[in-house]
């Protein structure tokens, strides 16, 4: 098991954002220089570029926003996760890109910022055309989507993204306009807590919070996060506290102490956790993270059916082709639901049938089976009063009757849903999954629960035959053990516990088995040829849709890997005792260099495997995986009978990935 002292005095939040503020502070301060293409006029005759690295994750997730995404040969591993990002080269951290691996891949154009000093030296001169942005406010993000667009001529898709984004903040601030100024809250956010940081006046981030109705301190002090006095605290008295990737946790301690126990964000405990690509940077998607934040602050008037600004109706389908015999249509229908952005998959039969559901129970008479995705900015608004509320809403909004249409809820995007088949001979069956499992996944057995929530993974199981009664049923134990497998096989973690254990679901699951038609089937147990057809629709279709939702595929960076464990290689250097390390910034630029190298990610990532096992007992002796610590210690460092000192804080991670880690640190302090 996890040995107890991981983190107990946290210089930063384990979120890309603060590791990105830590590293600065290790290698000194960093100006804020203005950015020198910010007047560029982009020319339409210039070559649009092919080969593209891009350092800077908010312009990554523009370029493959705009459709751009085939010309990105390089980026970092914060980018790694975005949908069509997979076998695209990692050249680094954010902080510390890798000079030599950009170099290889041979680009025609660098998207960079002020940070990439030893890039922008590197490419001076070259025929590389190097492209500064430089991000501070929600109007340079803008700018940066309209910049972008024109360099890779997407002019009329930049323009698009503009107006959309736009349309919402405005929504926004339409929606919290009648907000009395003695009304509004407090919003403080928190970025590291040794000492507190917290975001500079006229930041992007306390831009944010106005456009989310909110009011943030006012400090007189500028940059992207500046230290805040426990007297400033104080006298700022936040109402409500947020931070991102679980960031907020770390503050525990600093919240139990005088002064700081004592402000009323605290003193109620409303202390929000977003993720870190919303929270930490302005462009693609900060009308996202405002919508949701202003939702969480003002939930009871975003509630409110007198405050609605659009019409609830549908907006936009999309039809889905699926040849099965007894579907009639099958559309995914876009909507505006308590104002923002609903997406619902629904199925209808030619002909009424029966429908085992795990949300529902068995449903007779079907005629139509869905599910439906509300957008985050609606997760407490709309299923804060439980499932029937909003099922009542939904099916009013999409025109079907509740008497004849069985419904799931979720909270993966219906965009990133997979459709997967299975057949043989004259059976057949199709899954349509929605999956994600970075928020709620978890170790049934091993993590607690204590709440409810309507959906994360959820299957509508289309069989191609007439099941019996019996079959549905067994076919919820096939399709379950066939998600859970693949879960086990991509080692998804446990949100709760993943430095010890593999997720088995999120906990919040559901299916939906229809009856179908034709020939009858009356078993589909996992000696069954129709049930090992639906394991494997369902087990394709999971791993097909944590990809598109999460990212989550098996060839994932050993960084993202890594942060599934919770992790954080600066956080461990800034926990390391060893006065043996002098220049921890550097240490760590190596140690990310030589995980780019893939047998040293290999090594580190065999040691997880192992690590699994060591904490189930499962293997008992580990002297031949120590004599390849040492091993590959003496090779990074070139030293034979390399001596190797405790770099890694004790007790702070899993023995075994304690010791691989360790192994890396010496060698590559050595080797220097």
């Amino acid at each position: 098991m996890k040995r107890a002292g991981l983190f107990t005095k946290t210089v930063v939040a384990a979120s890309a954002f603060l590791a990105m503020a830590s590293a600065a502070a290790l290698a000194g301060p960093v100006s804020r220089s203005p950015n020198p293409a910010a007047k560029e006029k982009i020319s339409t005759a210039a070559p649009c570029p092919h080969g593209i690295v891009s350092l800077l994750p908010a312009a990554t997730e523009i370029l493959f926003a705009l459709g751009s995404g085939e010309a990105v040969q390089g980026l970092t591993y914060a980018s790694a996760d975005l949908p069509g990002a997979a076998g695209k080269q990692i050249v680094g951290g954010f902080f510390h890109p890798s000079v030599d691996r950009i170099k290889a891949l041979d680009p025609d154009a660098i998207f960079y910022a002020p940070i990439h000093e030893e890039v922008e030296a590197t490419f001076a001169g070259t025929s590389v055309r190097m492209v500064r942005i430089d991000i501070g406010s929600i109007e340079e993000g803008l700018g940066a989507i309209e910049r972008i667009g024109g360099i890779v001529q997407r002019q009329k898709e930049a323009e698009k993204i503009i107006e959309t984004i736009r349309a919402n903040l405005l929504l926004v601030r339409k929606k919290t306009e009648r907000i009395a100024e003695t009304e509004r809250l407090r919003v403080l956010r928190i970025m590291g807590t040794d000492p507190l940081m917290v975001p500079g006046d006229g930041s992007f981030q306390n831009q944010m919070i106005r456009a989310a109705g909110g009011i943030p301190p006012v400090l007189g002090k500028t940059g992207p996060a500046v230290a805040m006095s426990k007297e400033e605290w104080v006298r700022f008295d936040p109402q409500v506290l947020y931070g991102c990737n679980g960031g907020v946790r770390h503050a525990d301690p600093l919240f139990s102490m005088p002064g700081w126990r004592d402000v009323e964000a605290v003193q109620k405990g409303i202390l929000y956790d977003f993720p870190c690509d919303l929270t930490c940077r302005a462009g693609i998607r900060t009308a996202d993270f405002v919508s949701w934040l202003s939702a969480r602050l003002y939930e009871d008037i975003y509630a409110q059916s007198d405050n609605l600004v659009l019409a609830e109706k549908v907006v936009k389908n999309r039809l889905l082709p699926l040849a099965i015999e007894y579907v009639d249509t099958a559309q995914v229908a876009e909507s505006r639901i308590w104002d923002f952005v609903n997406k619902t998959l629904l199925v209808d039969f030619s002909e009424p049938m029966a429908v085992l559901s795990t949300l529902e129970g068995t449903r007779e008479n079907i005629e139509t089976v869905g599910n439906h995705y509300a957008s985050p900015p609606l997760w407490k608004i709309a299923y804060g009063g439980g499932v029937e509320p909003v099922r009542n809403r939904v099916l009013s909004v999409i025109e079907r009757p509740a008497a004849s249409t069985a419904l799931l809820f979720t909270g993966a995007d219906m965009d990133h849903m997979a459709a997967a088949a299975a057949s043989f001979k004259d059976l057949s069956v199709t899954a349509l999954v929605t999956a994600g499992a970075c928020a709620n996944a978890m170790r049934m057995g091993k993590d607690t629960g204590g709440y409810y929530e309507p959906g994360t993974i959820n299957i509508l199981l289309l069989p191609g035959v007439r099941l019996t009664a019996r079959a549905m049923n067994r076919a919820v134990i096939t399709a379950t053990e066939a998600k859970t497998a693949a879960l086990l096989d991509l080692d998804v973690r446990s949100t709760y516990s993943g430095s010890e254990h593999r997720a088995t679901g999120t906990g919040t699951d559901n299916i939906i088995v229809a009856q179908g038609r034709g020939l009858r089937i009356d078993n589909t147990g996992g000696h069954s040829k129709m049930g090992d057809l639906i394991a494997r629709a369902v087990y394709n279709g999971v791993r097909e849709a944590l990809s598109r939702q999460n990212g989550l595929h098996a060839g994932r960076s050993v960084f993202r890997r890594l942060k599934e464990r919770d992790i954080d290689l600066f956080e461990l250097l800034s926990e390391s005792s060893c006065e043996c390390i002098v220049d921890k910034g550097r240490v760590l630029q190596d140690l990310e260099e030589v995980l780019l190298v893939p047998r040293y990610a290999a090594f580190l990532l065999s040691s997880f495997s192992l690590s699994d096992e060591v904490e189930k007992g499962l293997i008992p002796d580990l002297s031949a995986f120590r004599d390849q610590c040492r091993q590959i210690a003496q090779e990074l460092s070139q030293t034979p009978g390399l001596q190797m000192d405790f770099l890694v804080p004790p007790e702070s991670l899993p023995l075994v990935i304690e010791e691989a880690l360790n192994a890396l640190l010496n060698g590559v302090r050595k080797g220097r």
